[in-house]
């Protein structure tokens, strides 16, 4: 009996196409992901770079620091030491000193370092390049400056020494000598520590965004309420940091004041001075004012860092 017409195969039906596993549907199964990638070992670089920071740490950093304190310690003397008028005269020189220039820097850097974080002008890099240049200055050379510019012979001090006239008022200013004298040390400080705060200052005012300025300009605040409310509060971060490093830095400053103001005890003698003069007569008041330097500043920068840490200020 012959096929019917229906159940014969179609001669020009091709070959029906495969099914794809996991049911019909039509749709070609998603390729499967690519492996991910092998991880890197987790403390590999971390125990490679341990024994060169280790040694940084302990030889280089810890060891003069502990040198220090066992020498002091072990001399029996040190309590005693405290209290001798080479120590306690270097110890008020420098208080008072450093905080007066900390009290010029933030009146006088403040608004060149806004300046030059909003004002665009030709020189900007040389003027930048000028106010970081003590930075990297070694400070003997910033004396000799200090010196040539404001001694007795000095461009200006010359006229200051001889007396002037101030013209508007017509008040007569004395002669007034400022080599070797206590405004010597200050003098040298603000030189060398100044830009410290300066460069926080203007990193600062950098960041912030002007945005929110010129809402509140907008809302009807002053330029100055502006400065005030909104610019200073946003830039305390830079600025604390920037005043905890220019007092550390005139602090410790040396190379500057010797050469400007002299070693004077009770008059130019600060405690970098008096460390250097002790160590040929006196080595325990040596000791006892290195200690002093050592505790003062170390419990500023953990006490800052402490502090700041919680409000996520960074040094």
């Amino acid at each position: 009996m012959a096929r019917s017409l229906d159940e014969r195969p179609s001669a020009r039906a091709g070959p029906r196409p495969a099914v794809p596993p996991g049911g019909g549907g039509g749709r070609a199964a998603a390729p499967p992901p690519p492996p991910p990638p092998p991880r890197p070992p987790r403390f590999g670089l971390l125990a490679l770079f341990a024994l060169p920071s280790l040694l940084f740490v302990t030889l280089i950093l810890s060891l003069p620091l502990v040198a220090i304190l066992l020498r002091a310690a072990g001399s029996g003397v040190f309590l005693a030491s405290l209290g001798k008028p080479v120590v306690v005269q270097a110890l008020r020189l420098s208080a008072w000193t450093s905080l007066i220039t900390l009290l010029v820097s933030v009146a006088l850097g403040t608004p060149l370092a806004y300046w030059l974080a909003r004002a665009r002008f030709p020189g900007k890099r040389v003027v930048d390049t000028l106010v970081d240049l003590p930075i990297v200055l070694p400070p003997v050379v910033a004396g000799v400056g200090l010196l040539m510019a404001f001694g007795r012979r000095g461009l200006l001090g010359q006229r200051l020494q001889a007396g002037f006239t101030i013209p508007v008022l017509g008040l007569d200013v004395p002669g007034v000598s400022l080599a070797f004298s206590t405004a010597a040390v200050i003098l040298a400080q603000i030189f060398v520590s100044a830009p410290f705060f300066i460069r926080a200052a203007r990193a600062g005012f950098t960041a912030v965004n002007r945005e929110v300025e010129e809402a509140a300009a907008i809302d009807g605040a002053s330029p100055w309420q502006t400065f005030r409310l909104i610019t200073v509060p946003l830039t305390l971060p830079a600025l604390s940091s920037g005043l905890v490093l220019c007092w550390a830095r005139a602090v410790g400053e040396f190379g500057a004041t010797m050469m400007f103001a002299g070693n004077f005890i009770g008059r130019t003698q600060t405690m970098p001075l008096a460390i250097m003069g002790a160590m040929e007569t006196d080595l325990d008041a040596a000791l006892a004012i290195s200690v002093l330097l050592i505790a003062l500043s170390f419990a500023v920068l953990f006490l800052y860092r402490l502090i700041g840490g919680r409000r996520g200020v960074e040094l």
